[in-house]
């Protein structure tokens, strides 16, 4: 849903782009209907946009968010369904999983992330991997992978321990407590928080700010910044592919059938 006159973003269907200010770019995740769900299309969509940005001349910032009153309600279940039946639909979703947050790492244009109601999974890595993030007072942060019955993979592994600490990280990803908006500023898991109404605007002022600075020198410092992350590198790889090893096990197949009845999982 292209609405910056731009081809290279024509063949986007789950992310809606368009230019709300001068040299910056806004990504929206929309599947209106079902919380900005991440489905087949839109987790490979949410990998390849940071590409097509760093290549775009206009753009000197991004605005990430999610349609409506949600960022995103995670993986969407046929997806992990499909990923748990073929061994060669798990093998792409891993390297897809891989690029959203290494994409997201590398792309030069600083990212801020307008992060409203719930913020789960692949939707929750962009969120959290952004270069600047703000939260609404009730925002529904959560990672959710061991509910699930998987590791917590994806972005957990390489962000979250730099964020807000280890003991938090590990209480949080192993457990799958929800955070408010409030508490994940506390905590340092987001820039800021701010309340509800506000967060579209504050974060696109703040991508504001960001295209008229320095460009360069703002780039080359979130390069720099992101070296951090880079070095946790070996522990992302081994996220993930603990994570996608559990998707072939019996456990997920329990924490889907028990998302799809709305009752607690019963592992075994």
């Amino acid at each position: 849903m292209n609405e910056t006159g731009d081809p290279r973003y024509d063949a986007y269907e789950r992310l809606r782009i368009d230019r709300p200010a001068p040299r910056v770019l806004r990504v929206t995740i929309s599947t209106p209907g079902r919380l900005n769900a991440v489905d087949t299309t839109g987790h490979r969509e949410l990998a390849d946009i940071w590409r097509d940005v760093d290549a775009d001349p206009e753009v000197r910032a991004v605005v990430v968010r999610g349609e409506g009153e949600a960022f995103s309600a995670g993986g969407d279940l046929s997806m992990i369904e499909e990923m748990m039946d073929d061994h060669a639909v798990r093998a792409r979703v891993l390297r897809e999983a891989r690029a959203i947050v290494m994409n997201v790492l590398d792309c030069s244009k600083p990212v801020v992330s307008a992060i409203q109601g719930p913020a789960v999974g692949a939707g929750l890595a962009v969120a959290l991997l952004a270069d600047i993030s703000v939260a609404g007072r009730s925002a529904k942060i959560i990672d959710g992978h061991t509910r699930l019955g998987v590791a917590a993979g994806d972005h957990a592994a390489i962000v979250w321990p730099l964020l807000c600490g280890l003991a938090k990280a590990k209480y949080y990803l192993l457990l799958c407590d929800s955070l408010s908006g409030e508490e994940a500023e506390r905590i340092g898991l987001v820039s800021l928080c701010v309340d509800d109404g506000e967060v579209h605007a504050k974060a696109l002022e703040i991508a504001g700010r960001l295209a008229a600075g320095a460009a360069d020198a703002i780039s080359f410092t979130k390069h720099a910044l992101n070296n951090w992350l880079r070095l946790a590198g070996p522990s992302f790889d081994a996220s993930l592919a603990l994570e996608f090893f559990g998707f072939a096990g019996p456990d997920v197949r329990e924490g889907v059938a028990a998302v799809r009845e709305k009752r607690r999982p019963e592992f075994g």
